[in-house]
């Protein structure tokens, strides 16, 4: 248990309803009544995002979760495989526990996966992946205003917003965060 002054962040709950990540909170005082702690909580299982509000100082349950290292092997009708890279065993996620990660996976790339009580619960990528555009427009000859984009497909299927003079073959960057183009590898 952890009081609701305590929390921060990123910390996990073991609330009746699910497991919650705290996306953000805030110690209310009001001028008249008792102090209050107003969180935003959002579902690891669903995504889904609620706002909650404790009592200052009501032990809340903390759920102790851990990232290790995986391995991204391959995907198919029974979801995504990832193998351990410490004693090698292998197992899949399925479609929801992967969500946007997916856009983001290549095979043999090194994410971490989230754990609660021994089971994987969600994926964590690195800040930045490396793609391959896959399939590129040409770009017109008029079309050479300042901030210009296109879209452009990646090998995992993204489809991202890039400048012009990105072609078929380029590798480029991505942000995980947002999905947006940052540099050409």
């Amino acid at each position: 248990m952890i009081s609701t002054n305590d929390v921060k962040p990123g910390m996990a709950l073991a609330l009746p309803e699910g497991l919650f990540t705290i996306v953000n909170h805030e110690h209310v005082k009001p001028g008249k009544g008792k102090a209050f702690v107003r969180m935003k909580l959002k579902k690891i299982e669903t995504g889904q995002v609620l706002d909650r509000t404790f009592r200052a100082d009501e032990d809340v349950p903390r759920a102790i979760v851990e990232t290790r290292d995986h391995q991204f092997l391959y995907r198919d009708d029974l979801g995504f495989h990832f193998m351990n890279l410490e004693d090698y065993s292998q197992f899949a996620l399925g479609e929801g526990l992967v969500d946007e990660a997916r856009d983001f996976l290549l095979e043999g790339a090194t994410v971490g996966l989230t754990i609660y009580e021994g089971t994987a619960i969600g994926v964590e990528l690195p800040t930045t992946v490396e793609l391959e555009v896959t399939h590129a427009e040409p770009a017109v000859k008029g079309d050479r205003v300042s901030g210009a984009t296109k879209p452009v497909t990646t090998e995992t299927g993204l489809v991202v917003q890039v400048p012009l003079f990105v072609t078929q073959g380029d590798r480029i960057k991505v942000d995980t965060r947002n999905g947006e183009y940052m540099t050409r590898a």
